[in-house]
């Protein structure tokens, strides 16, 4: 019979993705979701092998132990995520309850009800900001945010659990995400070429990391199923990484659209971004973030199934048959 694994974060922008290709890959899906008014009606697909439940991190114990009941695996995705304006007083206090504190009590509620492998999706940002030299898993860990921070604490977390009850556990930390579905300021990137914005970054000679939302999920399926990926952290990427300009081009000729980019110095840019508080996203569009994703590569054997050129011009599918922008 088939292996069954809980998704938390279900209905997610990875979560989505990743539970059909579970269930195309032969598994029995259980979704996990924090807001019952999410699930559709009825309480089920009309299949043998999915299923929904509520689980989140104010999940009372029982509540917890029924959606692990009969679970061989769980991929661990429901995470408080990184936002650009974060208005609380004590950000890493409200990262902590969420990417901490729950991970670390759902991956001992998991041990206690016999859960095998507890599968966690992390951050590049625990590695750290910018790169001179591409990420790797043998760096020091150096997250400068709150998000960061939570989610190195929850890996280390993890270890201790592992250590104390046998379960297996395997991260995988990712770049930025793209695909169908993708928010936040990718999806505005998308927005202004289709507008055909002029955009100032033809200076810019940057090289940045990024994963296709399918290379993703493949990946997160492989270390779910891999005997090799136990006790394992992995970077994961596509491979092929892209200056800015690089990648407003490829998207804007995935979309039929001419992107007009002028020159401007970057400095001037960081400049003009420190003045107006946009200097973080100024660093994501100028600076290089690279990861080496050998490491899963060489031991799980794992290949990027999808281009990056597929993964744009999927992405950009999904964004043109969007009503508006």
């Amino acid at each position: 019979m088939a292996d069954r694994i809980l998704v938390t974060g279900a209905n997610g922008f990875v979560g989505s993705a990743l539970c059909l290709r579970l269930r195309e890959s032969g598994y029995l899906v259980r979704a996990a979701v924090r807001d019952p008014e999410k699930v559709p009606q009825p309480n089920d697909v009309g299949d043998e092998d999915f299923e929904w439940v509520i689980l989140h991190d104010q999940s009372e114990e029982k509540e917890t132990r029924n959606a692990l009941a009969g679970i061989q695996t769980i991929i661990h995705l429901a995470a408080r995520v990184h936002v650009m304006k974060d208005r609380s007083s004590n950000p890493l206090r409200e990262f902590r309850k969420v990417n901490l504190l729950w991970t670390d009590r759902l991956a001992r509620s998991a041990a206690a009800s016999g859960v095998r492998r507890f599968v966690y999706l992390s951050s590049i940002k625990v590695n750290g900001e910018q790169t001179v030299r591409p990420f790797h898993e043998e760096d020091q860990p150096a997250p400068r945010d709150p998000y960061g921070v939570s989610k190195w604490e929850a890996e280390r977390a993890l270890a201790s659990v592992s250590a104390d009850t046998g379960m297996e556990t395997a991260i995988i930390r990712s770049p930025l995400v793209y695909g169908p579905g993708v928010a936040g300021n990718f999806l505005q990137l998308l927005k202004a070429i289709r507008r055909r914005i002029p955009l100032p970054f033809a200076s810019v000679k940057n090289r940045r990391s990024l994963v296709y939302l399918g290379n993703l999920v493949d990946g997160l399926t492989c270390c779910a199923r891999d005997k090799r990926a136990a006790g394992q952290t992995y970077l994961i990427s596509d491979g092929e990484d892209l200056s800015t300009p690089e990648l407003m081009r490829r998207l804007g000729a995935a979309m039929g659209t001419v992107v007009h980019l002028w020159p401007v110095p970057v400095l001037l840019l960081r400049g003009i971004a420190l003045i107006t508080g946009q200097r973080a996203a100024m660093d994501r569009l100028t600076g290089c973030l690279q990861v080496d994703s050998s490491k899963i590569r060489q031991e799980l054997d794992w290949h990027p199934p999808f281009s990056v050129n597929e993964g744009i011009a999927d992405t950009a599918v999904w964004f043109s048959s969007r009503s508006t922008a």
